[in-house]
């Protein structure tokens, strides 16, 4: 890579790591910079994940204080995405390449939908409860189930992992949506670390790449993370809704 290339990658990983603390959807923007400084897809695609395991661990000390008053569900969160996360990594090396392409933009797309009427699911959801004024505070069986399977599709594929596990968290809890951006950095944090211990030993990785995005995406996720604790549900919703839309599109016409 060029000088000037370097300095590309470097702010893809800036940028990736804010989108990866506030939307989760940070391979939109890091993955394609890769390719266009000229690094094969595959080497392209392991080496992003690992580079941006830098942005899940500094997203997630910026979220600290949710995740310290939630220590139960953090934990539950990090297991069940690194179990689910083995069996996705276990499913790309076994299946053939582009088994789920065809099905992963509907799945992202039915999350946004998801994500956008959660609020209205869960005041359903509650009005359906035998005890509606308990708040739901840990994972229920259903979500565990469901954060497994995420976690296994962000260790098979992980575009948009991070708009499935707002659904399932926004769905499955009554948490508060920064404390579920929270759980949500953690979680594409335990997915991309079981993920790049496998590509390190199976698969080829660029490590200058892999460097430069680290750098850039551990600022970027404390920052993104600072931004995420402010931000209004709304906004959350909405932008989580939009970068899940044009990540489908661009997994569909791309």
């Amino acid at each position: 890579m060029t000088g000037w290339e370097q300095l590309a990658v470097l702010g893809a990983g800036l940028g990736a790591g804010i989108l990866s603390s506030t939307v989760g959807v940070a391979s939109l923007l890091s993955f394609p910079v890769l390719l266009a400084v000229g690094l094969p897809p595959v080497v392209a695609n392991a080496s992003n994940t690992a580079g941006l395991v830098a942005a899940g661990v500094s997203g997630s000390f910026g979220y600290r204080q949710e995740l310290r008053a939630h220590p139960a569900v953090t934990l539950a969160v990090l297991v069940t995405c690194a179990v689910g996360s083995v069996g996705g990594a276990i499913l790309l090396l076994a299946l053939p390449p582009g088994v789920f392409e065809a099905v992963v933009p509907w799945l992202i797309l039915i999350s946004c939908l998801l994500v956008g009427a959660q609020p209205w699911i869960s005041r359903w959801l509650r009005r359906t409860r035998d005890e509606p004024a308990r708040l739901r505070h840990h994972l229920s069986p259903a979500t565990v189930v469901f954060s497994v399977l995420t976690g296994a599709y962000g260790g098979y594929f992980g575009a948009g992992a991070g708009v499935m596990m707002a659904a399932v968290l926004g769905l499955g809890t009554d948490l508060p949506v920064h404390v579920v951006n929270a759980l949500r950095t953690v979680s594409l944090l335990a997915a991309n670390v079981v993920a790049t211990l496998i590509f390190v030993f199976v698969a080829d990785v660029d490590w200058l790449a892999i460097g430069l995005l680290a750098a850039g995406s551990v600022v970027g996720g404390y920052v993104g993370a600072r931004i995420g604790r402010k931000m209004p549900p709304t906004v959350f919703r909405v932008l989580v809704v939009i970068a899940g839309v044009v990540t489908a599109v661009v997994m569909l016409f791309f």
